[in-house]
C-alpha cells in the first residue's frame, strides 16, 4: 500500500508540470496590440522589462501583426548584442503623423525604466578585464543612452488623447530626463516629483555590499565630513541634487524595509496583498490632479530620530505607491516594479502562482515575492479589464 502511494505521489509529480503545460498551451490567445518602451537594457536578457513579459506570455496576449510577444524584439529603446555591440530603435525620428498612426494601430503604452545606460556598466559588462575595482560599474559616468524625450512625451499625450491604455514607472521622469520635460509631463498627467529616489539596502556596510553605488558613497562622505557609520540594513534617499541622507535600521528605523499598504477594498479589487515590503528603487511623487486616485502607498517605518531627519529633508514618510487615473486608462507606477528577477519559462504553466512557496525565503532583499503578490496579480487585472473593455466597444 505505501508503495503504490509513493508510485502515485511520483506519477502526480512527473504529470503535473505537463498537466500545467497543456492547460497554458490550449489557452485562448487575446489580442492586444502593446507598445513598450525601455532605455536600460544592459544585456539580452532584457531584466528590466521582463515582469512584464511574462505576464503577456502567461495570460497569452498576442499582437495582431507579430502574434507572440517575444520579450527580446517586441519593445522600443536600447539593444545590446552581448557581445558589446549595439543599437538603437525608439520613435525619436518619428513625425507627427507616424506618431498619430502608430498610436491608433495600438492599444496601450507601457514605458519603464528609462534611467538608460552609461558607459561605466557597459565597460564592466562587455570588458571586464579593463575593471579593476568591482565599484566601477557604479561610478557617475558618461550616459550613452536614455531620458524620455520631446517625441515619447507627444506619444503618450497622443494615446491620451486617444483614450488608450498608458503604465508609466520609475524612471521616466527622474535623472536623465530633461527638466521641462518632466514639467510638461507632471502638468499632463497630474503628478509630481519630489525629487528623492530611495532605495532598501540589506546591508550598509561599504566593505561587504558590493550593490551600493560608489556615487551614493562618495557623495555621503562629501557631505558628512568622511564619516560612514552604517553597518546594519538601511534606506538610502537620494536627491536630484546629489544630496545623500541615510536611515539606518534601530538607529532611525523600526521597520527597516518600505511598506507598500493597500486599502482593503483596492487590494481585493486588484488581489494584491495589503501589506507588501518592497526592496528597491523607488520615487517619492504627489498627486496634483483630482482625477487621479492613489491606490496604494508607501509608508516609511522611522522612529522618532528617523522622523526628525525626514522632515529637516522635507521627506515624507508616507506618499504614493501607485496612482491610477479615474478613467481607468492611466497608472503611475512609482518604483522599479518591472524589475523582478523571475525566470520567463515558469509563464508557460498554468496555475504556477500556487506553488509560489517554493520560491519564498525570509531575506529582506528578495523581490520574487513581490512580483507574485503584487506586480502579477494587478497587471493582470488591469489587462483583462481593458481588452475586455476593448472586446465590448467593437461589439
Amino acid at each position: 500500500m505505501f508503495r503504490r502511494i509513493i508510485i502515485g505521489i511520483f506519477i502526480f509529480i512527473i504529470l503535473l508540470p505537463l498537466i500545467m503545460y497543456l492547460a497554458w498551451v490550449f489557452m485562448p490567445k487575446t489580442k492586444l496590440n502593446v507598445l513598450i518602451l525601455d532605455k536600460t537594457v544592459l544585456t539580452t536578457k532584457i531584466q528590466e522589462h521582463i515582469s512584464l513579459s511574462w505576464v503577456l506570455s502567461h495570460e497569452k496576449y498576442v499582437h495582431s501583426d507579430s502574434g507572440v510577444y517575444k520579450p527580446k524584439l517586441h519593445y522600443k529603446g536600447f539593444f545590446p548584442d552581448d557581445k558589446g555591440n549595439y543599437s538603437i530603435n525608439d520613435y525619436n525620428d518619428y513625425s507627427r503623423d507616424e506618431l498619430l498612426k502608430l498610436a491608433s494601430n495600438n492599444d496601450m503604452l507601457y514605458y519603464t525604466d528609462l534611467y538608460g545606460i552609461y558607459s561605466n556598466e557597459w565597460i564592466a559588462t562587455y570588458y571586464p578585464e579593463r575593471v579593476e575595482d568591482p565599484r566601477f560599474i557604479s561610478e557617475r559616468s558618461k550616459l550613452y543612452y536614455g531620458g524620455l524625450s520631446k517625441k515619447e512625451l507627444e506619444l503618450l499625450s497622443i494615446f491620451k488623447q486617444q483614450k488608450k491604455l498608458i503604465i508609466n514607472e520609475f524612471n521616466i521622469i527622474a535623472h536623465p530626463t530633461a527638466h521641462h520635460i518632466r514639467r510638461t509631463y507632471e502638468e499632463e498627467f497630474g503628478i509630481r516629483w519630489s525629487g528623492w529616489v530611495g532605495r532598501y539596502f540589506d546591508s550598509l556596510d561599504t566593505l561587504t555590499n558590493m550593490d551600493i553605488p560608489r556615487w551614493l558613497i562618495n557623495n555621503y562622505l562629501d557631505q558628512h565630513n568622511g564619516k560612514w557609520p552604517f553597518t546594519k540594513s538601511g534606506i538610502a534617499f537620494v536627491r536630484e541634487d546629489d544630496k545623500v541622507e541615510i536611515l539606518e535600521n534601530k538607529t532611525h528605523l523600526d521597520i527597516e524595509v518600505p511598506i507598500i499598504y493597500t486599502d482593503k477594498a483596492i487590494a481585493k479589487r486588484f488581489n494584491v496583498r495589503k501589506k507588501m515590503k518592497y526592496p528597491f528603487w523607488f520615487d517619492i511623487i504627489s498627486v496634483t490632479d483630482t482625477t487621479n486616485k492613489v491606490l496604494s502607498e508607501y509608508k516609511i517605518g522611522a522612529n522618532l530620530v528617523g522622523d526628525t531627519l525626514l522632515r529637516h529633508w522635507n521627506i515624507p514618510n508616507k506618499f504614493p505607491a501607485m496612482v491610477a487615473n479615474q478613467n481607468g486608462l492611466y497608472y503611475y507606477l512609482a518604483g522599479d516594479f518591472c524589475d523582478n528577477p523571475i525566470g520567463l519559462g515558469s509563464a508557460k504553466f498554468r496555475g504556477i502562482h500556487w506553488f509560489t512557496f517554493i520560491t519564498a525565503t525570509n531575506e529582506k532583499a528578495e523581490r520574487v515575492s513581490f512580483f507574485w503578490h503584487y506586480y502579477r496579480p494587478f497587471l493582470m487585472k488591469v489587462l483583462d479589464d481593458y481588452s475586455e473593455k476593448l472586446n465590448n466597444d467593437k461589439n
